[in-house]
C-alpha cells in the first residue's frame, strides 16, 4: 500500500484529465493545475465523459468526482501534493522547466512522475536542483482512466527507493507498473506501436489496402491474440507442441525477407488526405465523443475477460 492522499496533476489535457479521473475513482484528493483559460471547463468535461465508465468498473470507497480543485497557479498546487503527475505537451525544454519548477515547490517526500511517451527521464531531470532523483517517467495510455497499464523508468539518478514508492501507488490506483529495465527513447509499448504505425502508413501509402482494411486486420486477425497474449507468447504457440523454438527454427529466416520497412514513408499531402479521408469513412458520421464512448464501452468489457483469463497479471510488476 501507498501512503499517497493528495495527488497534483499538472496539465489537463487528455492525458492529464485520464490521471484526474482514474485518481478521483480511487478515492484521492486532486489538485489540478493549467495555464489555458478554458482549463477548468475542458477538465469537467471530461470527468463527464469518464465517469459513467468508472462507476461501471466501480469506485474504490471515498472515490469522488467532487474531490478535485483547479489551482490556476502552479506552484501552489504542488506545495501540499504526496504524488505529482506532469502532463505538459511533448517538448523537452518546456517538461524540463516545468519539472524543475515542481521540484523547487512540492514537498521533500512528492513523488514527481512525467506521462513523457518518449523522452528520457535523465534528460527530463538534469534541470531539478533540488532532488532529481525523485523526478521519474510515468507513461501511461490513454484513456487513462481505463486502461492499466503506467510504464515506469528511471533516470540516471533516480533512486531505486522512489521506483518502489511509485509501484505501490499506481498499483494503489489500479494499475499495473511496467519497470522498463533501462531508459529508451520511447520507452516500451510506444516503439511497438510505433513500428506497427509506420507499416500500416506504408501499406495505404503503396495502394494495398484502405486505413479501414488494414485496421480489420488488427482487429480481427493479430489484435484479439494480443489482447490475452502479446507477441512473444502468441508466436510460442505458432510453434505447436516444441513452442518458440520450433517457430523460430521454422519461421525465423522469414525474418530476414524484405517485408517490412524500417523508416515510416513520407506524409505527402497525397497520404495525409488518404489518411484522413479513410478515417473519417470509418467514423461513418459519429463525432469523436460518440466514438470515444463506444471505446469506454467496449474497454470495459474486456477487461472483465482477461481479469478472468490473465490472472497471473495480478503481480506483473514484480516479473518485469
Amino acid at each position: 500500500m501507498s501512503d499517497v492522499n493528495t495527488i497534483a496533476v499538472v496539465g489537463t489535457g487528455v492525458i492529464g484529465n485520464g490521471w484526474i479521473a482514474r485518481a478521483l475513482a480511487h478515492g484521492h484528493d486532486v489538485i489540478a493545475t493549467d495555464p489555458a483559460p478554458d482549463a477548468e471547463a475542458r477538465m469537467r468535461a471530461a470527468l463527464d465523459t469518464a465517469w459513467p465508465s468508472l462507476e461501471r468498473v466501480g469506485l474504490a470507497d471515498g472515490g469522488s468526482r467532487e474531490r478535485v480543485r483547479f489551482e490556476p497557479d502552479l506552484e501552489r498546487a504542488v506545495a501540499g501534493a504526496d504524488v505529482v503527475q506532469e502532463n505538459a505537451p511533448e517538448r523537452e525544454s518546456l517538461k524540463r522547466e516545468l519539472l524543475a519548477r515542481i521540484d523547487a515547490a512540492a514537498p521533500a517526500h512528492a513523488l514527481i512522475g512525467s506521462s513523457t511517451s518518449g523522452i528520457m527521464p535523465s534528460r527530463l531531470q538534469a534541470d531539478c536542483a533540488h532532488n532529481p532523483g525523485r523526478v521519474f517517467v510515468a507513461h501511461p495510455f490513454n484513456p487513462v482512466y481505463l486502461l492499466p497499464l503506467v510504464e515506469l523508468v528511471g533516470g540516471e539518478m533516480t533512486t531505486p527507493a522512489v521506483i518502489g514508492r511509485a509501484q505501490a501507488f499506481y498499483g494503489d490506483i489500479g494499475m499495473r507498473p511496467m519497470v522498463v529495465r533501462r531508459e529508451v527513447e520511447g520507452h516500451v509499448a510506444d516503439r511497438l506501436m510505433e513500428a506497427l504505425w509506420r507499416e500500416a502508413l506504408h501499406i495505404v501509402n503503396d495502394g494495398v489496402a484502405t486505413t479501414e482494411e488494414v485496421d480489420a486486420a488488427v482487429v480481427y486477425g493479430a489484435g484479439m491474440r494480443w489482447a490475452l497474449m502479446g507477441t512473444f507468447l502468441t508466436f510460442h504457440l505458432a510453434g505447436g507442441e516444441q513452442g518458440m523454438r520450433h517457430m523460430l527454427e521454422q519461421f525465423g529466416p522469414a525474418l530476414k525477407l524484405p517485408w517490412t520497412r524500417l523508416e515510416a514513408p513520407a506524409l505527402t499531402d497525397e497520404l495525409v488526405e488518404r489518411v484522413v479521408a479513410g478515417c473519417e469513412h470509418q467514423a461513418a458520421g459519429r463525432s469523436v465523443a460518440e466514438l470515444e464512448r463506444r471505446r469506454d464501452d467496449f474497454l470495459v468489457r474486456l477487461q472483465a475477460v482477461l481479469e478472468e483469463y490473465w490472472p497471473e497479471a495480478e503481480g506483473l510488476e514484480g516479473r518485469i
